[in-house]
This record gives structure tokens, C-alpha cells and sequence, in this order.
């Protein structure tokens, strides 16, 4: 067991609201000029498309509503943007300013994977997935017999 493992649902849950949190301040910032306003050279319907889907899907992540749904949506447009913006400036992240894109990425596909988790509105709804204690595990307990002759 890890000195952590005990922690590792309030973790998963403050790692889901925080995250979320800060996603949908990009949304913000894109539709709104919000905290310092959009970045320079995305045409308007990308910033449309972009900040709703930061803002609604950080706000759905962030109270884990659809939480799981809403995280691999998110996840999959920090890919998109990933490739379509980052990427073709420099091959590795540290060149092209793309980690916070692969961080956001990786980080919504393990929350879409293991739920919402604690603390949120999926799991009093009873759908708040593995991290929420609600997953499809099942413990197997198995005895076996030996006889000895001699």
C-alpha cells in the first residue's frame, strides 16, 4: 500500500475540481477577454468553438456533472489543439509550448477513465465511476484444499 493510497480519492476529486476550474478559466479568457483575454492568432470561430467547449466542459469536469463524458471531450480537443497549433511550430513540446495542452490531455482522459470520483454531483447521482467507489471491481476469493499423504 502507498503511504498515499489512503488519500487517493480526495486527490482524484481535488485533481477533477481544479483542473476543471482552471480549464474553464481558458473559456473564460476566449469568450468573455476574461483574466488577460484570448491568445493572439486563432480566427474567431476556433476561439468560439475552443472557449465553449473550455468553459462548459471545465464547469461540467470541475462539478463533476457528466463528468467522465465531459472530460473526454475536453481531452480530445487539447489533442486537437495540440496538433493544429503546437506541433507544427517544433517537434517537442518544450519548442512549440505545447505541454500545458499535453498536461491538460492526459490529465482529462484519467479523470473520462476513472469518473468523477468524490465530491461531485455524479457520484450523488450513484455514477461517480471507480475513483467514486462505484466501479465494476469484484473480489475473488479462492481456498484451496491440499491433502497430504505419507
Amino acid at each position: 500500500m502507498g503511504f498515499l493510497e489512503r488519500f487517493a480519492a480526495p486527490i482524484h476529486a481535488l485533481v477533477r475540481i481544479i483542473v476543471g476550474f482552471l480549464f474553464l478559466c481558458h473559456g473564460a479568457a476566449k469568450l468573455f477577454g476574461a483574466l488577460g483575454g484570448a491568445p493572439p492568432g486563432l480566427t474567431a470561430p476556433l476561439l468560439q468553438i475552443s472557449g465553449a467547449i473550455e468553459l462548459l466542459g471545465g464547469a461540467l469536469v470541475m462539478l463533476g456533472l457528466f463528468g467522465a463524458l465531459a472530460a473526454f471531450v475536453c481531452s480530445g480537443q487539447m489533442a486537437v489543439a495540440y496538433f493544429l497549433v503546437h506541433q507544427p511550430q517544433a517537434l517537442f513540446p518544450l519548442e512549440n509550448h505545447g505541454e500545458l495542452a499535453i498536461l491538460y490531455c492526459w490529465t482529462f482522459l484519467l479523470i473520462a477513465a476513472q469518473g468523477s470520483g468524490i465530491w461531485s454531483i455524479d457520484a450523488a447521482r450513484g455514477r461517480g465511476g471507480p475513483a467514486a467507489g462505484q466501479g465494476e471491481y469484484v473480489e475473488v476469493e479462492e481456498t484451496v484444499e491440499v491433502e497430504l499423504r505419507g
